[in-house]
């Protein structure tokens, strides 16, 4: 991903984090519900932590225990990272990475409304995680992986900051076939985390050779179609398109405003009303774990 393109999913997921989706639309607590997350779950957290991005829910898979140290890349506002807290108590630490200023702001109000303490929020990429090594006994994810340009260096990153015998569990977006090209090019296709998805077999072989063992990629069996649930919460008009690096790019907007993006969950179910994703991609749950060494 190039830094322009990197700009404009920073900017888009900026947007989403300012747009006031939150578990009190219907559409975004349908999303939640449809990859994994309990009512009573999303009731025991702020409701605009949930933005419905997800694509699985890690934390109710990742065997969290008390005392322990959870990493989640790309934390957004706090879902995953204030749910984590509450599993590793107070012993333990739940740690959210995200390179989205508005992402950051929103999930620290989140824990401080819930009153959670034992969490920290850092700025920075996943690729380059500001945590010294061995220091995390889980890394969790969600739906975040594959926006990132360099997956390999992400897998040796999550290696690097595991303990040994640490785990992975995430869940992401795999491609089971490749997309067709005007799929794969589309970059509202890549922010809503389609076009960025890596075949399942790669992942597996992307985590093997950064050293991972008891690598498990599964197909969650989830619809995606599940996210044209949220079209049309925020209430965002449709934009013009411009390419970017040969990828169409949000620039001009006739009736919201030009500091107002377009609304990514729209856009996303207009290509799921154009396409059967489902044919190419699944939800996936990803676990590995870091081996002792000899």
């Amino acid at each position: 991903m190039s830094s322009e393109i990197e700009q404009v999913v920073r900017s888009k997921y900026g947007s989403v984090a300012t747009s006031g989706l939150s578990s009190e639309h219907a559409g975004v607590r349908a999303v939640a519900e449809a990859f994994g997350y309990s009512p009573e779950e999303l009731a025991s957290i702020p409701a605009e932590a949930n933005m419905g991005l997800s694509c699985g829910n890690p934390t109710a898979v990742a065997n969290l225990k008390a005392g322990e140290t959870v990493v989640d890349l790309g934390c957004g506002g706090g879902l995953d990272v204030l749910l984590a807290a509450a599993k590793v108590g107070p012993t333990g630490k739940a740690i959210g990475i995200d390179m989205t200023p508005q992402m950051l702001e929103l999930a620290r109000r989140n824990a401080e409304k819930a009153g959670v303490k034992n969490v920290e929020f850092h700025y920075a990429t996943i690729d380059k995680l500001p945590l010294p090594d061995a220091s995390v006994d889980c890394v969790i994810s969600n739906c975040v992986i594959n926006l990132a340009s360099d997956k390999p260096a992400v897998w040796r990153e999550i290696a690097r900051v595991l303990k040994t015998g640490g785990r992975l569990a995430v869940s992401d977006i795999a491609l089971k076939k490749p997309l067709p090209p005007e799929l794969g090019a589309d970059l509202m296709a890549y922010v809503g985390c389609i076009a960025g998805a890596v075949l399942v077999e790669e992942y597996r072989r992307g985590l093997a050779e950064a050293g991972f063992a008891h690598i498990e990629v599964i197909d969650a069996g989830t619809d995606l179609n599940a996210y044209a649930k949220v079209e049309n919460q925020s209430g965002c008009c449709s934009p013009a398109m411009a390419p970017v690096n040969g990828l169409p790019v949000v620039t001009d907007f006739s009736c919201c405003g030009p500091t107002i993006e377009a609304d990514l969950h729209s856009r996303l179910a207009e290509l799921l009303r154009r396409y059967d994703v489902n044919e190419y991609a699944a939800s996936v749950r990803v676990f590995a774990v870091k081996p002792t060494t000899s």
